[in-house]
């Protein structure tokens, strides 16, 4: 097996991709979304940016934001389980739809937002990839809003690629967004589906580029350096934590020693 370099789920890679391949993105969230794709008539990518210097930043996120018929719509790669995703999910849907809201807009203008998060770990104790959530009452089950979206798609949990699902296209999306060797890529190639031979050239092209080389070898360093600075941190509260007991220590001592030399006195 030969292990692939940079994976799709690299959050560079992905999204320089989609930025450059913006109908690749337009035909991914419309398998997400369950609609056709002639449907879309408004999709624009809203930050296509990447700025280098942000890649030293702490937890710096690349999500990709889009307006997809009027819709908010947020496309998150997670690949380590931190143990808040539930928590930070929710709080960049609620970001997204508090920052629709212009002064002097009424609250029925804002916009259905939707998070849609590909997890390369599983997340909740189902057997199903994929979840969707909604506001509903808890025993009526009735629906309190269309406007709140949260999708979550479980990259460990997908079954092996067979030949049937060259007709399911938003499975063969998720396998190569899953895959790590160059055997899963070529596997995918062979079942000859057009869509999937561009995704997987676009991104040998993308990954190949000295601009995306570059923005890689940045946040490798940022991601070293703030290791770096994790493990100072931890080696210099360690000691200062040392130092305060060698005080607590010393003054019980001290403490001790004077309560002998009074009992001695009082012999």
């Amino acid at each position: 097996m030969t292990t692939l370099e940079y994976r799709f789920v690299n959050d560079i890679l992905i999204k320089m991709l989609f930025v450059q391949y913006p109908h690749l993105l337009k035909r991914l969230v419309a398998n997400i979304l369950g609609i056709p794709l002639a449907s879309i008539t408004q999709f624009v990518i809203t930050n296509t940016e990447i700025v280098p210097e942000h890649l030293g930043e702490k937890f710096c996120r690349l999500d990709i934001n889009m307006n997809v018929n009027g819709q908010r719509v947020e496309l998150e790669f997670q690949v380590a389980n931190l143990g808040d995703y539930p928590d930070r999910s929710l709080y960049y849907w609620a970001r997204e739809f508090s920052s629709a809201l212009s002064e002097g807009m009424d609250y029925v203008m804002l916009p259905t937002t939707i998070v849609i998060s590909i997890l390369d770990f599983k997340l909740f104790d189902c057997k199903e990839y994929f979840s969707e959530f909604r506001p509903l009452e808890v025993t009526r089950h009735t629906l309190l809003t269309e406007k709140q979206r949260l999708l979550y798609f479980e990259l460990p949990k997908l079954a092996e690629l067979t030949d049937a699902d060259i007709h399911d296209e938003l499975k063969l999306w998720l396998m190569l967004f899953k895959a790590k060797t160059e055997e899963e890529l070529k596997q995918i190639e062979k079942l000859e589906v057009p869509v999937m031979a561009e995704a997987i050239n676009a991104y040998r092209l993308v990954s190949a580029t000295d601009e995306f080389k570059e923005l890689e070898r940045l946040r490798s360093r940022a991601r070293h350096n703030e290791a770096a600075a994790l493990r100072h941190a931890a080696e210099v509260a360690t000691e200062v934590e040392r130092e305060k007991w060698q005080v607590v220590v010393a003054e019980k001592e001290a403490l001790i020693k004077e309560l002998m030399a009074k009992l001695a006195e009082n012999k």
